[in-house]
């Protein structure tokens, strides 16, 4: 039996992608960078419904808006209803790689409408992700990678190989653009793709990038499991005036960090790390008097501290 093109294995993803969640809109958009990935999905989501393609040009690189320009044309030649090129300012915080991925998601969320947006990101970039996380130790939640649906932003393409969506754009007759980025040494990234991947694929005999994809899945439905338990726990513990610490201390480890970390978030908390979700569990747990915990927030030049005090974790801010 004859193998199915690449462009039916798209569309066969997203087919069984829109059958298993509910996207259900009139209407969708895609976030076109004028990459393989996102082009070809751009082609097969245009031939489901009415799409609109969203290019963010961030302005990094030289010739941004004409590499923009092109993905346009190529929306609209593909079939999009419509095509829209948004400019954006790229900040630094987290580096070059977060503060662009940052800005690129606030602009396509600002642009969007009520829309859902399609993301083409692949099997390939899913297996990154993992060992991305498993290099910063950030715990299962960030070697679970990214989810399908994740409203309002969906990834179709998360079971399909990188190589598929080239072959689909040669079959399409479209010429992707190759980001002079995802092949730069000077990003983690890049150098994960280029040289870590190929060669464990290499040591361990291939199969490497789906068996990372795999542990993702399983690690995601465990933490979403532990997640909705942490949530009624965090319920019964207090809310955002205070959790009681003797409630908490007879809580299983992996429930009660949960529940810390969503009190946190809950208050204004951003960017947690393990340390330091560790370090306000330690006031639970290990507690000896000692003083609180300072975590990231959202608020403009200030941080929180998470403190016990008379049996209780309370938040307060202070001046960075």
């Amino acid at each position: 039996m004859d193998r199915p093109s690449a462009v039916a294995t798209l569309r066969a993803a997203v087919s069984g992608f829109v059958s298993e969640y509910p996207v259900t809109d009139d209407r969708w958009c895609v976030a076109l960078s004028g990459g393989a990935d996102s082009l070809a999905l751009t082609a097969v989501a245009a031939q489901a419904k009415p799409t609109v393609a969203l290019i963010v040009d961030h302005a990094l690189q030289p010739g941004s808006d004409k590499v923009a320009a092109t993905a346009r044309d190529q929306a609209l030649a593909l079939g999009c209803v419509d095509a829209q090129v948004v400019c954006v300012e790229v900040g630094t915080d987290g580096g070059p790689e977060a503060a662009a991925r940052t800005a690129r998601y606030r602009a396509l969320d600002a642009a969007r409408g009520q829309a859902p947006v399609l993301l083409g990101h692949t099997l390939d970039d899913q297996a990154e992700t993992v060992l991305l996380g498993l290099g910063r130790g950030s715990g299962p939640r960030s070697i679970a990678g990214m989810r399908p649906y994740d409203p309002p932003w969906y990834r179709p393409l998360l079971g399909v190989r990188r190589a598929t969506t080239r072959a689909a754009c040669d079959e399409l007759g479209v010429t992707p653009w190759q980001d002079p980025h995802n092949s730069d040494p000077r990003f983690t990234r890049a150098r994960l793709r280029a040289e870590v991947l190929p060669l464990l694929e290499d040591v361990l005999g291939g199969g490497v990038a789906e068996a990372l994809a795999r542990t993702a899945t399983a690690l995601r439905e465990d933490t979403d499991t532990l997640d909705a338990i942490a949530a009624d726990a965090l319920a019964a513990a207090g809310g955002p005036a205070g959790l009681d610490t003797a409630r908490l201390a007879g809580l299983p480890a992996a429930v009660r960090r949960r529940v810390i970390r969503g009190w946190l978030l809950a208050g204004g908390a951003r960017g947690l790390t393990d340390k330091q979700i560790r370090g306000v569990d330690a006031l639970v747990t290990a507690w000896r008097g000692q003083g609180g915990v300072a975590v990231p927030s959202a608020l403009r030049n200030q941080r929180l501290i998470a403190a016990r005090r008379d049996g209780m974790l309370t938040l307060s801010t202070e001046p960075v």
